[in-house]
């Protein structure tokens, strides 16, 4: 009768866990290999919480900030910053000046942006309040970044994370 009792309690237990694990409780940022799909980074997030690229245009050798927003499933990009036009900066685009910057506010919202960090460039991550250093956390590697769900386990145990 006893073993009946563990076995029974020994179930519950596991679909109580299961299920827990499978509620949604919020969103992460995944960076994740573009070939392979491997992850580097998940990092929570919110509705309004600010996602940013910041690197040294290649040719220009001058910094770039490119701006996203969380918006529900996707990333809305609402700010870019450039010191000078060059290759691949928006030349035709409505701009203005602050603080010796150029500033525009590019339309479009992504599901998932795709970045190839390099040495030169020296692509920085910014999430909220953070900063990574993209390049040595992907070894250099294109990447896609995209919005995905995390269940309640998966948010009770981002502590347990480096």
């Amino acid at each position: 009768m006893r073993r009946r009792y563990v076995a029974v309690a020994v179930l519950v237990a596991l679909l109580l866990i299961g299920t827990v694990a499978t509620v949604p409780a919020g969103r992460v940022l995944v960076v994740e290999d573009a070939e392979t799909g491997e992850q580097y980074m998940t990092v929570p997030v919110e509705d309004g919480t600010t996602v940013a690229l910041e690197y040294t245009h290649s040719v220009e050798k001058t910094r770039v900030y490119d701006e996203y927003t969380v918006r529900g499933d996707y990333l809305e990009m609402t700010r870019m910053e450039f010191e000078s036009f060059g290759w691949g900066l928006p030349s035709g685009a409505n701009v203005t000046r602050e603080d010796g910057v150029y500033v525009f506010d590019p339309p479009g919202n992504y599901t998932r942006v795709t970045v190839s960090p390099g040495d030169v460039a020296g692509h920085k991550l910014h999430v909220g309040a953070e900063t990574y250093d993209l390049v040595a956390r992907t070894n250099g590697r294109s990447v896609h970044l995209h919005l995905a769900r995390r269940s309640a386990f998966g948010a009770a145990t981002d502590q347990f994370n480096p």
